[in-house]
């Protein structure tokens, strides 16, 4: 155990300390240096930030459980966001940048109308603490709690750890928040996301040689052998994604997540160029192809080591973590982990303090703040939000059916209508404020419905896409008569003051990473890995074809971006 925390000090100092030297010198005191690092992040420091920030323990307990249980088809909610990196990087971050954003409801305001802007930026706020920070508190804690074995050293019941580990993780990562600014967290998270890859990828590596008996090539005889079944991503209507579920709600979810979700688009935002941002978002479009590798694999070495019927799923990840992993490496391990989390912490509680300062604050008080004096306001209110989180977080204990799909379903009260208005707000002209809201209002009460007070029996997935149809529609029918004064006209001037030239190679990285997604899921469907009658080494071929060709592809810019 000494070894082991001895390890975690180590590696989790190292990441501070490179924090402090990259952002010692850094201008704090005005809000694009604040909100925005000056907008001068490179295109890995993007990229690397993007992902670690989407890439919580939620994902590496919760993903990991569903394919513990059931199959890979889970990994709609993580692979298939390539498809909305994509359409940021080609068609909304020009947008966002050409406009001067430094949050995404000032969009709302610019097409709808302020009162939309306000009500966007309060839903965003819910989302943010009371869904996407507590989840990452509580899943952390998880993981610590079984990796440490904190109920046994301490004498602790398992609640008492849970909430004496949310405490001191969120206490540490609001430290990043409150006092470094956006770029304080997106140098953390390149350092976490290098250290993180290392150690996730440590946990199937050794998982397989446990599982053969000292054998790597055994294991992986057996996985290959044994239950390939649970090599399917093509779900039925018993798993966790139904096959048309990722052409639904899934996708939908996927957008809001990543082309309108402040805490992943702020990242872009920051980019000292636009080529810098399309390049930084296809490196996360590119590193999430290869999730499936400590998100999924992971899960079905932990039904093969760990056998059925544990209960509560989400201990699977961390129990294998426990049982495979040797004591010197766990150290290592948990300060990836650490970083995961406090990245998801800080990033999201980063983007609600930028949110309310820059979006809600000018409408509560009618006092004019100065830079500097927005600058310390936004540290008290996120000091205030991370306590507001740490509450909640020990609370999802209580939860059942494991927490991804949890907070999934809880956030379909906020992503599906913010998508729907975004969707009108890019393709129509004249649908007003007034119309949007009344939608809006009109969701919540339907989903809470149908989720909630009637529980229908159908993949609230499917629910999410019938609602999403429902709003855009219902947004149309109003505004054929609740109109706008007169047409809204995007900004043609360039706001931000950076080069909006496009990065020569977006196009073909594009096509690559579309081709990268199909032959993903050939690969891991009855033709590829799932197959009972072998497996066709052409599939896994093709997918490692495709993947060399993307790392070929995004590495051939000669300019440095």
């Amino acid at each position: 155990m000494a070894l082991t925390i001895l390890s975690f000090l180590l590696v989790t100092s190292f990441v501070a300390w490179i924090s402090w030297r990259k952002t010692r010198n850094d201008d704090l005191s005005t809000a694009k240096g604040y909100f925005l690092a000056g907008r001068g992040l490179s295109a890995v420091v993007i990229g690397c930030s993007m992902v670690l920030t989407s890439l919580s323990t939620e994902q590496l307990i919760g993903v990991n459980a569903n394919s513990y249980k059931g199959n890979f088809s889970i990994i709609a909610w993580t692979v298939q966001s390539v498809i909305p990196l994509c359409f940021l990087a080609l068609y909304l971050l020009p947008k966002y940048i050409r406009n001067g954003y430094t949050t995404i409801p000032e969009f709302f305001e610019s097409r709808f109308d302020r009162q939309t802007r306000l009500i966007m930026s309060g839903l965003f706020l819910v989302f943010y603490l009371f869904i996407v920070i507590p989840t990452a508190l509580y899943t952390g804690a998880i993981a610590f709690n079984k990796i440490f074995n904190l109920e046994t050293v301490f004498g602790m019941s398992y609640g008492e750890s849970i909430v004496y580990t949310v405490m001191a993780i969120g206490f540490i990562g609001a430290i990043y928040a409150i006092f470094g600014g956006l770029k304080a967290v997106a140098v953390s998270d390149t350092a976490n996301a290098i250290i993180l890859v290392i150690g996730a990828i440590l946990v199937p590596i050794f998982a397989l040689i446990y599982l053969g008996n000292g054998s790597f090539m055994e294991g992986l005889h057996i996985i290959g052998t044994a239950h390939v079944e649970k090599f399917n991503a093509i779900g039925s209507a018993t798993d966790a994604v139904p096959w048309p579920a990722m052409f639904t709600g899934i996708l939908l979810v996927n957008f809001f997540y990543w082309t309108t979700n402040q805490a992943i688009v702020q990242r872009a935002l920051g980019a000292k160029d636009l080529k810098a941002g399309q390049k930084g978002i296809l490196i996360a479009a590119l590193f999430l192809l290869l999730l499936p590798i400590i998100l999924n694999l992971p899960g079905l070495l932990s039904f093969h080591i760990l056998g059925e019927g544990l209960n509560p799923i989400d201990l699977s990840y961390p129990e294998l973590v426990n049982r495979v992993l040797p004591t010197a490496l766990q150290g290592f391990f948990i300060a990836a982990l650490f970083g995961a989390i406090l990245s998801t912490f800080n990033s999201f509680l980063n983007s609600a303090a930028t949110i309310y300062c820059k979006d809600l604050l000018p409408s509560l008080t009618k006092r004019t703040f100065s830079e500097t004096e927005l600058i310390v306001y936004a540290k008290k209110v996120s000091a205030v939000m991370a306590v507001i989180t740490i509450v909640i977080g020990p609370l999802l204990m209580f939860g059942t059916d494991g927490i991804f799909l949890l907070t999934k379903r809880f956030a379909g009260f906020v992503n599906i209508p913010i998508v729907a208005l975004f969707a009108v707000g890019l393709f129509n002209k004249t649908v007003s404020g007034l119309a949007a809201r009344i939608a809006l209002l009109v969701h919540v009460i339907l989903y809470f419905l149908i989720v909630w007070v009637f529980n229908v029996k159908v993949n609230f997935v499917y629910v999410m896409a019938a609602l999403f149809v429902f709003d855009v529609v219902l947004m149309l029918v109003l505004g054929s008569f609740l109109r706008r004064k007169t047409p809204y006209l995007d900004n043609v001037s360039n706001q931000s003051n950076v080069d909006l030239s496009n990065w020569e190679y977006v196009n073909i990285t594009v096509a690559s990473l579309a081709l990268g997604l199909v032959s993903l899921y050939a690969l891991l469907s009855p033709i590829g890995l799932a197959s009972e009658n072998g497996k066709p080494l052409w599939v896994l071929a093709a997918y490692v074809i495709l993947q060399v060709i993307l790392f070929v592809v995004i590495g051939r810019n000669k300019k440095k971006v």
